[in-house]
């Protein structure tokens, strides 16, 4: 197993990057990688499932394993057929305003490797104004 972890910082407020992770609809707005997003809620809460899907039709399942509102912080377990990645997110105020997010990534060391470039890019689009 592997894990990497992947900062971001932009002009966007804590607020409304929260907001952008946590409403299934808003991910496309943000993560060029994901089309759309089929779950059994709107929000992330914990025990929600669904699928991610992304592009030529992809879809991979995960689950919502934790979530805590009040510090802006989630995980996430995604499946592609027996391998897991597990993912956590936060957000924070930004050092010199707006907002920073982070990402740890694990998982088999070829994915986790092969999902950093599309993963920080998707960051950046989470905290862009």
């Amino acid at each position: 197993m592997t894990t990497l972890t992947l900062h971001a910082t932009g002009a966007a407020t804590p607020a409304e990057a929260w907001d952008r992770y946590a409403v299934f609809a808003r991910w496309p707005g943000w993560s060029p990688q994901i089309t759309a997003v089929d779950a059994d809620a709107d929000r992330i809460t914990q025990g929600v499932t669904g699928r991610v899907r992304g592009p030529l039709g992809v879809a991979v399942p995960f689950v919502v394993d934790e979530v805590d509102e009040a510090s802006r912080q989630w995980t996430w377990s995604v499946y592609a057929g027996p391998v897991r990645l597990q993912l956590t997110h936060w957000v924070s105020a930004g050092p010199d305003g707006g907002a920073t997010t982070g990402l740890r990534v694990r998982g088999a060391a070829p994915l986790v490797a092969g999902y950093a470039p599309l993963a920080l890019v998707a960051l950046k689009g989470l905290v862009s104004a």
